[in-house]
């Protein structure tokens, strides 16, 4: 029973990662589009702590960090991004989490160049890569997945629309106007995780004032769910609340497991491009 709850656990909290990757417009439907960069700049750095209700009490499950640096990409200017998930000692007595993840993209256009993500769960280690070209009008992926057994798998893909991955969506959608959405909005795209492309759906829930459980702050933000439709029905696995302000950053997500809920929240900020005019105490 324990290793079904660890295998149930470790798959949630891998939408923390999943989760950042928000705010698609509904159709990114060619490197055409809009995609100047004006919710970030080079050195922005955010710091969350995750938490686990086990039984009714709040448990601290990890820690989680996303930093943001200039650099080089086949000779062209990009943005490297890398997010570092980490759960506690207390919470490795339940699963394992380590996760890195890695990604670069164009600064000119914010197309993606690269992807990797490490995992380990419990002493089991994944590994994958994605490698992006652009040719005859479409977006192309090679993908690299190694397993815990150690096999080596490989997978070419190409699709009309611009494939991303969990960072270089984030990075690409931060920046886009939501002022037209309407609540119940579906909003969706198609990313890669190292090992085949998947169509995803994110759905908005409107505005709320947030208040945050670690230093009492009230932020205006945005709500957003990641839902699944097992046997065509909905089903919200993740809700998250972005700061509605020209940063996009967010500050709370709220995970549903099988057997809890867990929350990630925002803990520490630096180098952000514009003031967070949606914080209101």
């Amino acid at each position: 029973m324990l290793n079904v709850k660890k295998i149930d656990i470790k798959k949630r909290f891998a939408l923390i990662l999943l989760m950042l990757s928000f705010l698609v417009v509904p159709l990114i439907s060619s490197r055409a589009q809009d995609s100047i960069n004006t919710a970030f700049r080079s050195g922005e750095t955010l710091q969350y702590d995750l938490y686990y209700n086990w039984k009714f009490v709040w448990v601290k499950a990890g820690s989680a960090s996303m930093s943001i640096t200039s650099t080089t990409y086949q000779g062209a200017p990009a943005y490297r991004t890398r997010l570092l998930t980490r759960g506690s000692s207390q919470a490795d007595h339940f699963f394992i989490l380590r996760d890195t993840l890695t990604s670069l993209v164009s600064q000119n256009d914010m197309l993606p160049r690269y992807y990797s993500k490490t995992d380990m769960e419990g002493s089991s280690y994944r590994q994958r890569k994605a490698w992006y070209t652009y040719s005859s009008g479409k977006s192309h992926v090679r993908q690299c997945y190694i397993n815990p057994a150690g096999v080596v798998s490989w997978k070419q893909q190409s699709d009309n629309l611009v494939i991303f991955d969990m960072l270089s969506i984030m990075l690409r959608a931060r920046s886009f106007d939501t002022n037209s959405w309407q609540n119940g909005h579906k909003i969706k795209f198609t990313m890669t995780d190292g090992d085949g492309i998947s169509n995803q759906t994110l759905i908005y829930r409107g505005k709320k004032n947030l208040k945050m459980r670690n230093d009492n702050s009230t932020y205006r933000c945005l709500v957003l769910s990641f839902v699944e439709y097992p046997k065509g029905k909905e089903k919200e696995v993740v809700t998250f609340y972005v700061t509605d302000d020209a940063n996009h950053i967010p500050v709370r997500l709220d995970l549903f497991l099988n057997i809890g809920t867990a929350k990630a929240y925002l803990v520490g900020h630096k180098n952000v491009r514009n003031p967070i005019t949606s914080k209101i105490k």
